[in-house]
């Protein structure tokens, strides 16, 4: 049941991993759609300054006149920047290329690493989630991600150096619960461009259930053509061919991840 508007508390979830390329950005506008297909209203936070996760929602750049950089540096209210999508539930705050040079200007403002966290704090009655779309390194942009999430979410892809990546990223994520955010957790990893064909792809997955044992889902996202194609069409695999298995990857992640947010509230 749709609950009114005020009585919701947003969980706010980072997705983040310091490598490119690893299916990050595709996971947060795939994930924030399946999410909102079955009725919680999202709000993906693009702070990448590439704007991938903005292009492939299909926001036109005319209409990213307010975008993250302006609220990280508190040039713009969150009301001012958040865009409607297409997607019924799913709204987006978009990004533009002035956050290549944002923490330039974060390292000026007091706090630093808690300027996010405070600019999203008007909203999160208004929203079940929040996913924060990070940039693909460990700076200054991706802290305050981390200071203003509940939880990381991480997409790792099955390659040969995934878990040595992967050791780096959890030695940051301890070092801000520790110092900036002591509610921080992992809310789980996400196996992506897995490859049945290739063993190596069978070996990592392998290799990261026994290094992290339940923090990994059992939902891995297969590596998959109309996947890559979506983006360049400005909307999620979802919607442009729900019946391929990626799109049926994430329908099946989105499931795991709100039986796992039940099991945690329970709890």
């Amino acid at each position: 049941m749709e609950m009114p508007t005020g009585s919701r508390l947003a969980r706010k979830l980072a997705v983040v991993n310091q490598k490119g390329g690893v299916g990050k950005t595709t996971t947060a506008i795939n994930l924030g759609t399946a999410l909102a297909a079955v009725g919680r209203k999202v709000l993906l936070v693009d702070l990448d300054a590439q704007g991938n996760a903005s292009t492939g929602l299909g926001i036109d750049r005319a209409k990213r006149d307010r975008t993250s950089y302006h609220l990280l540096v508190r040039a713009s209210t969150v009301g001012a920047t958040i865009v409607p999508s297409a997607i019924p539930n799913l709204d987006i705050i978009p990004a533009s290329v002035e956050l290549s040079g944002a923490e330039l200007e974060l390292v000026e403002l007091n706090p630093p690493q808690r300027q996010l966290d405070e600019a999203l704090r008007p909203v999160i009655h208004e929203y079940d989630f929040i996913l924060i779309d990070c940039p693909p390194s460990l700076n200054l942009v991706t802290v305050n991600a981390m200071v203003a999430a509940d939880a990381v979410l991480v997409p790792l892809q099955c390659e040969f150096f995934a878990l040595e990546g992967l050791s780096q990223l959890l030695s940051t994520i301890d070092r801000v619960r520790r110092t900036l955010n002591p509610k921080l957790e992992v809310q789980g990893i996400v196996l992506t461009m897995f490859d049945r064909r290739n063993r190596l792809s069978e070996q990592v997955a392998d290799d990261v259930r026994a290094h992290l044992g339940a923090k990994v889902y059992d939902t891995i996202i297969p590596r998959n053509v109309r996947v890559s194609e979506a983006p360049s069409h400005g909307r999620p695999a979802l919607l442009y061919d729900h019946r391929c298995a990626g799109s049926q990857a994430y329908i099946q992640l989105a499931g795991e991840m709100l039986r796992r947010e039940r099991q945690r509230t329970a709890a």
